[in-house]
């Protein structure tokens, strides 16, 4: 690597740091300036407990942060070494050494795509493990969670239902499953009974749900008339693939983001995942691969406007840069927005999630070729 290959991948790098941290920072103290009262409702345990609380809340966020920063965080690096490369006038000794102010971008952006594995890791691996924490309120932190859930799908295509799960004993109390079974064609579920509990608990080895006073009522289909429920069955165990880690996550707007791709995929072939669902976990899906990209795309549309040789028109450079990263990732949440909006009665959220790449690859590359070296 040449010097001054080394020169401008420190400064990049000492800007991704420095963006990294100013932005994390700010997300934390904003954040913790609105909702403070929720942390100091539990100040009579001591600042020690009341320190540990936020810190175990916050730690986890930044994961999920860093996730949707990554790209902005990039493109300040960006802006942070070649602006102090042009307030030096560098850009005109670099020129004068007969290199081609193109050679200027190779570092940043080979460092960019090093870097995009980070926000890989964080998406697939980090965020995953995290998803327990990442689903806890404030005033939650430290503490067991107990709260009621209904219509849970488990991979068998039944309903789960719970007045009270408690996370620290994984028992569900009067549990309440529908069963149901899918008919011939895949396209259609039909009810064939019910199961209540005074109390259910999870058995691992077993994979499935002992049941404490457990009675099942299967539906007997008649010929004339509405369906009628068979006599009361005893059961104790009700086999079933939904664990207590799924009914913690699930419970949870916007659960599909926290998984990886091998969860997302599992659930795209669960019969019981609803078809609702199917467009958000086809977006995620998608998604995992199109914000990395978009990522890059976005800074190759943003690094030729900062290549300037006057230290007069960095202001307006930077200025530019950031209105071009702000119309990239407003067109990807958009179409992100609509991804899962059904128009014209079909759902097509592979299309949406790549037409930004299509939109601004051609850009980015044009904006490089058309650059003033």
């Amino acid at each position: 690597m040449r010097l001054l290959d080394r020169y401008i991948a420190k400064n990049f790098l000492v800007g991704y740091f420095i963006s990294f941290f100013v932005l994390i920072g700010m997300c934390i103290t904003l954040d913790l300036f609105v909702n403070i009262d929720e942390f100091v409702e539990q100040s009579g345990q001591g600042k020690g407990v009341l320190l540990r609380h936020i810190w175990s809340y916050y730690g986890p966020q930044t994961a999920l942060w860093f996730r949707h920063l990554a790209g902005m965080i990039t493109v300040i690096a960006a802006v942070f070494s070649l602006a102090r490369m042009t307030k030096n006038n560098e850009l005109i000794a670099v020129m004068a050494s007969g290199i081609s102010l193109k050679r200027i971008l190779s570092p940043i952006l080979l460092l960019a795509v090093l870097l995009m594995g980070l926000q890989i890791a964080d998406e697939g691996f980090l965020i995953p493990r995290l998803a327990s924490d990442l689903t806890r309120g404030r005033d939650e932190i430290g503490q067991p969670r107990r709260f009621p859930f209904w219509f849970i799908s488990s991979p068998e295509g039944h309903l789960f239902c719970g007045r009270e799960y408690n996370e620290s004993t994984r028992t569900v109390e009067d549990a309440f499953i529908i069963l149901r079974q899918q008919d011939a064609s895949g396209q259609r579920w039909t009810v064939i009974g019910q199961v209540e509990a005074a109390r259910a608990v999870y058995d691992a080895s077993r994979k499935g749900w002992v049941l404490e006073n457990g009675e099942r009522m299967n539906v007997l289909a008649e010929q004339e008339g509405p369906s009628s429920l068979t006599s009361v069955e005893k059961i104790d165990f009700l086999a079933s693939r939904l664990t207590p880690e799924d009914i913690g996550l699930r419970r949870q707007e916007g659960y599909k983001s926290l998984l990886s791709l091998g969860q997302i995929e599992t659930l795209l072939n669960y019969p019981g995942t609803r078809k609702t669902d199917l467009a958000e976990l086809i977006l995620q899906k998608h998604s995992r691969i199109v914000d990395p990209i978009m990522n890059l795309i976005v800074l190759m549309a943003a690094l030729p406007v900062l290549i300037r040789r006057d230290p007069k028109e960095i202001k307006s450079a930077i200025f530019i840069s950031f209105l071009t990263t702000l119309g990239c990732f407003l067109t990807v949440f958009l179409c992100k927005l609509f991804a899962t909006e059904s128009i014209g009665g079909q759902v097509w959220p592979e299309i949406w999630v790549w037409a930004p790449v299509f939109l601004f690859l051609p850009i980015a590359l044009l904006q490089i070729d058309a650059m003033k070296t």
